[in-house]
C-alpha cells in the first residue's frame, strides 16, 4: 500500500479537530445556552488548547454558520443519493424543504437554540447561503420550461428563504411546538409555487 500523503493527513487531522470542536460548543450550546458558553468552556469540553479553538473559529458566531452550512450539506448529501435533480421543479423543492424540516424535528432542541442565536447574533437572514441555493433550483426549472419566463429567479429564491427562516423561527418559539412543521412549509410552498409556475394549479 503506497503511503499516505503527509498534506492529506495533516487535512484529515485538522478536519477531526474541527468536528471535535463543533461538537463539542453544540453541546455545549444545548445544555447551557449560547450565551453562557465561551471560547475557554469549549477549549476544555474538547480537550484542546484555547488557541486552537480561535485556530478553527475566530468568532463563537462562526459555530452558528458552520452549523448552517452543515445543515445544507446534509440535505444535499440526501437529495443527491435520491436523484433529486431529475424531479420536476416544485416536487424538488417540496423535497428540499420536507428534509430540511425533518432534521429541523429530529434535533428540535439544537434547532431552537442554535437557530434563535443565529436570528439574535449571526447572519441569519443576512447570509445568502440558502436563498442562492434555493435560486438556483428554481433557475433550473425556468431553464427547463418549469417556471415562468418572467419570474426573477434570485428574487424566487430570497423569497422562499425568508418563508424558511420566519416559519422556523415561529415553530421554535414555544414548546410543545405550535403546529407541524413540515406541514406548515409545504403550505407555505404551495402558495408561491402558484406564483412561480407555469402551471398555476401546481
Amino acid at each position: 500500500m503506497p503511503a499516505v500523503p503527509p498534506a492529506g493527513r495533516r487535512e484529515r487531522k485538522r478536519q477531526q479537530v474541527r468536528d471535535q470542536l463543533y461538537a463539542a460548543a453544540l453541546r455545549l450550546f444545548v445544555s447551557q445556552g449560547y450565551e453562557a458558553t465561551t471560547m475557554d468552556q469549549i477549549a476544555e469540553t474538547a480537550d484542546v488548547a484555547r488557541a486552537t479553538v480561535f485556530n478553527h473559529f475566530s468568532q463563537k458566531v462562526g459555530f452558528l454558520e458552520e452549523w448552517g452550512v452543515r445543515r445544507r450539506a446534509r440535505v444535499n448529501e440526501i437529495l443527491g443519493s435520491q436523484r433529486a435533480e431529475d424531479l420536476p421543479v416544485g416536487d424538488r423543492l417540496r423535497r428540499y424543504l420536507k428534509e430540511m424540516a425533518d432534521l429541523n424535528v429530529v434535533s428540535r432542541a439544537e434547532t431552537t437554540v442554535l437557530m434563535d442565536a443565529s436570528a439574535r447574533y449571526g447572519r441569519l437572514l443576512q447570509d445568502p447561503s440558502l436563498e442562492t441555493e434555493l435560486a438556483r433550483i428554481v433557475e433550473q426549472g425556468q431553464r427547463r420550461g418549469e417556471v415562468r419566463a418572467d419570474v426573477d429567479c434570485e428574487q424566487a429564491g430570497q423569497l422562499l428563504a425568508a418563508c424558511y427562516f420566519t416559519t422556523i423561527l415561529r415553530w421554535i418559539r414555544t414548546e410543545p411546538a405550535p403546529f407541524d412543521l413540515q406541514q406548515r412549509l409545504a403550505g407555505a410552498l404551495g402558495i408561491i409555487l402558484r406564483g412561480l409556475l407555469v402551471d398555476e394549479a401546481a
